[in-house]
């Protein structure tokens, strides 16, 4: 059975940092692209991060360019969000989501955004306040 499991979420203060973490059973994280993704109640799910397999490429939404970096651990299996510089407009729930059996992170771009992901985790919620 395919699952993803989200971790790290949390609670910080704006300008603080998290981090996210992503791990599968049922199959090996490292073979395929990973991307994540976040959807503010009311409002469109933005694909936030991506991550290809084969050439470890990246992709960033604008709104967290130079803030957010994603990379892969190959011990674990498993896929980081680390966020920096937080802002409240940072907090919803987070969720990773691979496009099985995509090494490249195609689906992770295509419109609507998350509509090509077949596995998703349960979500994670990050939540930035003073």
């Amino acid at each position: 059975q395919v699952q993803l499991v989200e971790s790290g979420g949390g609670s910080v203060q704006p300008g603080g940092s998290l981090r996210l973490s992503c791990a599968a059973s049922g199959f090996n994280l490292d073979s395929y692209a990973i991307g994540w993704f976040r959807q503010v109640p009311g409002k469109e799910r933005e694909a936030v991060s991506c991550i290809s397999s084969s050439d470890g490429r990246t992709f960033y939404a604008d709104s967290v360019k130079g803030r957010f970096t994603i990379s892969r651990d190959s011990a674990t299996s498993a896929a980081s969000l680390q966020m920096g510089s937080l802002k409240p407009e940072d907090s919803t729930i987070y969720y990773c989501a691979v496009d099985y059996p995509t090494l490249y992170c195609s689906g992770f771009v295509r419109k609507p955004p998350g509509s090509a992901m077949n596995y998703w985790g349960q979500g994670t919620q990050v939540t930035v306040s003073s």
